[in-house]
């Protein structure tokens, strides 16, 4: 029997359809997970490389928004994202006492470094960062913070309560600069002032800068300037639409054997950037 046009026609899409069925249904199943993180993370350049080891490991592609912590957190209260890699333990916390976050897991730390000028007119090298900041307030030396509630701008807020001294916002040597950690950097440089920053952005900045950095580590070491990153879910009781599986499964491949050796891997110029800490299962 001979078929006819329209017939052989049929057939031809029904042999695409068949032939397109599998990797179309491949497509279909694939899955998006929306993180919020810190611009730390991103600034560093470890996220696209921890997305291609998750993706390559759970099929799950991950996708990011980088902001201060506080903004982070407002994202996941606002159901905008899945999950959330932060540093600023204390909000954490809240956070979760709130309902919104579930299952906090500590998974990475570096730690943060005061930075300034070469010359140090506050002459704040080598002390702690209690008496660093003293010496700061005392000569009225520039000052530039990143005024943008990120885990940055909390825990330099924590430290000048750490040296008894008030928060120094309306003095005209304070500035605030309201936004990420590079850029942040670059108008410290520009006004050649001091900040604090974590030591991943500034080794980054460093590299931009081919090895002549306007600024230079001068505090460093300190117990007070430990920096913790943590992953959280979001509590999918709180928002019905969260892709709860799928932030579990970044949360605990973040947090195991292979999560953490992407971690520690990875580096900038021969220096590690983060040091992985997750607790042993």
């Amino acid at each position: 029997m001979r078929l006819k046009t329209t017939q052989w026609l049929l057939l031809g899409l029904a042999l695409v359809f068949v032939c397109a069925g599998p990797a179309a249904a491949a497509t279909a199943k694939d899955e998006v997970l929306m993180m919020a993180t810190t611009t730390s993370t991103d600034d560093t350049g470890l996220l696209p490389v921890m997305a291609e080891a998750f993706k390559k490991d759970t099929g799950i592609e991950l996708k990011w928004v980088a902001v201060g912590t506080g903004k982070a957190l407002e994202h996941g209260k606002n159901c905008d994202v899945d999950v959330l890699l932060v540093h600023a333990p204390g909000a954490e916390k809240k956070f979760v006492e709130e309902g919104y976050g579930i299952n906090r897991t500590q998974v990475m730390y570096n730690d943060f470094v005061l930075v300034g000028p070469a010359a140090d007119p506050a002459k704040i090298k080598g002390k702690t960062t209690a008496e660093g900041l003293t010496a700061i307030a005392g000569a009225k030396a520039s000052f530039v913070s990143r005024g943008d509630d990120s885990g940055t701008h909390k825990m330099e807020q924590s430290l000048w309560k750490v040296a008894n001294l008030p928060l120094p916002d309306k003095e005209s040597w304070y500035a605030s600069a309201g936004q990420g950690m590079l850029a942040t950097l670059t108008m410290a440089g520009e006004r050649g002032a001091y900040t604090l920053v974590d030591r991943g952005t500034y080794i980054a900045y460093e590299d931009q800068a081919k090895g002549k950095p306007a600024l230079v580590v001068l505090v460093e070491g300190d117990k007070p300037l430990l920096n913790q990153y943590s992953v959280l879910s979001v509590n999918p009781e709180k928002c019905k639409a969260v892709k709860f599986e799928a932030a579990e499964t970044f949360r605990k491949w973040l947090a195991s054997a292979k999560g953490q050796q992407v971690v520690g891997a990875f580096t900038l110029k021969g220096k590690p950037l983060f040091t992985p800490n997750a607790a042993k299962p």
